[in-house]
């Protein structure tokens, strides 16, 4: 029987780096995002794929997504997610609710959905994407960090809830990288990513699907990001929110 993966955010990036990689592994995939052009040319070059065009940032499109899948994958992997950059008193609303409901409601919602399947066949694997910004609070960029803190505390959580199970929660947390998140969060030409020899997303997406593989609880992709994490814990709050306050207010 073949095996299958939901993988969200699959237009374009980390995303559609892991379509391939699990497509390379023989996995039917439901590719989602809100791109059909995109989509489609991702399904194209994909042996067994089916295209699922919903926005995450609209209220019911997780259990839209639900109802038109009607089963339960073998992984899934919430990938979709978007950043911006400025104060908060400055922000759209709509934009922040937007991002709150892409990185935070929906990957909740869909983990919420498909998880009572995969326990019930105790079996399945969840990779949950957050960030290296997950460790931090970060000025400039205070939703977008703060749902990343949500995604690695809630899957952390959840992966010892089900501990013993035969289901695994990873969480995925890259640093900087290769791919179109720049662009969306207005990124691309600022100090910490401008002129960077950044990880590619293939390179991200394949240490991700190893440590889904492995059943890891928490995936830190690179060493100075994995040392980073670590020293976090080590220095005083105020003092990590001051310097990543003074590396965002440098961008630009």
């Amino acid at each position: 029987m073949c095996k299958t993966a939901i993988v969200t955010g699959a237009s374009s990036g980390i995303g559609y780096e892991f379509c391939k990689i699990l497509n390379e592994n023989g996995y039917e995939i439901f590719l989602i995002a809100r791109n059909e052009q995109k989509l489609r040319a991702v399904a194209a070059e994909l042996r067994k794929a089916h295209v699922i065009v919903k926005d995450l940032s609209k209220e019911n499109s997780a259990q839209e997504i639900f109802s038109e899948i009607n089963n339960t994958p073998d992984v899934l992997i919430n990938n979709a997610g978007f950043g911006d950059h400025g104060e908060f008193s400055d922000a759209s609303w709509g934009k922040l609710q937007q991002m709150i409901q892409v990185n935070i409601t929906a990957l909740t919602e869909l983990t919420h959905l498909f998880l009572p399947g995969m326990l019930e066949k105790k079996t399945g694997k969840i990779v949950n994407v957050a960030s290296t910004a997950s460790f931090q609070a970060g000025p400039l960029m205070a939703i977008y960090y703060a749902s990343k803190a949500y995604v690695l505390h809630f899957s952390e959580a959840l992966a010892h809830e089900i501990k013993g199970r035969g289901v695994t929660v990873t969480t995925l947390c890259p640093g900087p990288t290769a791919s179109d998140f720049q662009r969306v969060a207005q990124m691309k030409d600022e100090k910490l990513v401008a002129g960077e020899n950044l990880p590619s997303s293939r390179d991200v997406a394949i240490y991700g699907y190893k440590a889904m593989m492995k059943g890891k609880s928490v995936a830190v992709h690179g060493w100075t990001n994995k040392l980073m994490s670590c020293a976090y814990r080590f220095l005083p709050r105020k003092v990590i929110t001051a310097i990543v306050g003074r590396v965002q207010a440098s961008r630009g």
